[in-house]
C-alpha cells in the first residue's frame, strides 16, 4: 500500500525530531493544520510545499510522490578500471531561479582539447553561478578517477548548477 502524503508527512516529521507544534511554527501554521494533514483530512497550501519540503529534509517531488530522488554520487574508479577521457561526458545542468533550464552535454576530449589551447570551458555568460567552477580542478579529479555528481552550486538567487561527468 502506497503511503500517502498525509503519512509521508508524519514519518518525516516524526525522523526530524518534531512536534506537530514545532512544524506549525516553522510554517505559521496552526497545530491542527498540521494534524489534519497528516491525518490525511486535509493538503498543506502548495505556497507550503518548498519550506515543508525543505524543513522535512526532501524535494518538493518527493514530498508529493513518495519516490526518492536518487542524487548521483561522486565515485572513485580505480585505473585499471577507468574510461578514457575520450569516452567520458560533462554534463552541465543549471536551473535558473526564474525557472529557465539549461542542459549542457560535453564530451570530456573536447573539454581537454580547449583547456589545453588555454581556454577555460564551458564560457557562460551571464551566469554567476559558474563563474567560480575550477574547470582544472574538475579536470584533475577526473583524471585521478572521480566520475559522477562533481559539482553542486545553488546561489543565494535561486541558481542551481550541477555538474556531471560519465
Amino acid at each position: 500500500m502506497e503511503m500517502t502524503i498525509g503519512k509521508r508527512i508524519a514519518a518525516l516529521r516524526r525522523e526530524k525530531n518534531l512536534k506537530q507544534d514545532d512544524l506549525a511554527q516553522i510554517l505559521e501554521v496552526s497545530p491542527q493544520a498540521v494534524s489534519k494533514w497528516e491525518n490525511d483530512q486535509t493538503c498543506p497550501d502548495i505556497s507550503l510545499l518548498p519550506l515543508l519540503a525543505k524543513t522535512l529534509g526532501i524535494s518538493v517531488d518527493e514530498l508529493l510522490s513518495g519516490k526518492q530522488e536518487t542524487q548521483p554520487t561522486v565515485t572513485y574508479v580505480p585505473e585499471q578500471q577507468r574510461k578514457d577521457i575520450k569516452d567520458m561526458m560533462l554534463r552541465i545542468a543549471v536551473v535558473s531561479g526564474d525557472g529557465d533550464k539549461v542542459r549542457i552535454n560535453l564530451p570530456m576530449a573536447l573539454v581537454q582539447a580547449a583547456m589545453d589551447m588555454g581556454l577555460e570551458p564551458p564560457q557562460f555568460s551571464g551566469n554567476d553561478a559558474l563563474k567560480e567552477v575550477d574547470w582544472a580542478q574538475i579536470m584533475e579529479l577526473v583524471r585521478h578517477g572521480a566520475v559522477g555528481n562533481l559539482v553542486e552550486v545553488e546561489s543565494a538567487d535561486g541558481d542551481t548548477v550541477r555538474i556531471f561527468v560519465e
